[in-house]
């Protein structure tokens, strides 16, 4: 017997919820602009297809200007996703983007945060200074060239740090 929509979560959900092209913020050429990509991965560091990825964050004012700072990108069979963003500026700490992630056996999305590597004030970040040294690195993403690399590990050892919604 298959399992219906009715019996389980997803993966339905790039194919509701990314109906338009929303993963760029701002366009590829545009001053400041930082690509930021990774992967899902579950327990065994397999891809998770049909995640739903999505950021908010401020501008690289650190302000919240009407029309800024939300995107949403779906993985497709290799767990990549991908935005085209800015660095956004300090706000309530280092500059940091949050993200929520929607994926099959979630009954709700869990919510994380990506860190900037090499930004000086990732060191005297609150969100940053209450976790464990070792969970800490689970949040800032890694230099990949000119883009940032985050990938979101939803069980397992290197589990992603997520928040309480």
């Amino acid at each position: 017997m298959e399992a219906t929509p009715s019996q389980t979560v997803g993966p339905f959900f790039s194919f509701g919820l990314c109906v338009r092209e929303t993963h760029r913020l701002v366009a590829d050429d545009a001053p400041g602009a930082v690509r930021v990509h990774g992967c899902v991965l579950d327990g065994a560091d397999a891809a998770v297809p049909d995640a739903v990825v999505e950021v908010w964050q401020a501008d690289a004012r650190g302000g919240h200007p009407a029309g800024f700072g939300w995107g949403r990108c779906g993985t497709g069979p290799d767990g990549e996703y991908a935005f085209t963003t800015v660095r956004p500026g300090a706000k309530h700490g280092a500059p940091h983007l949050t993200l929520l992630v929607f994926a099959r056996g979630l009954l709700k999305p869990v919510l994380t945060r990506m860190y900037f590597p090499g930004e000086p004030a990732n060191a005297d970040d609150p969100v940053l200074a209450g976790l464990p040294e070792e969970e800490r690195g689970t949040l800032v993403g890694e230099p990949d060239g000119a883009a940032v690399r985050f990938d979101v590990r939803l069980q397992g050892d290197r589990q992603t740090v997520f928040f309480a919604l």
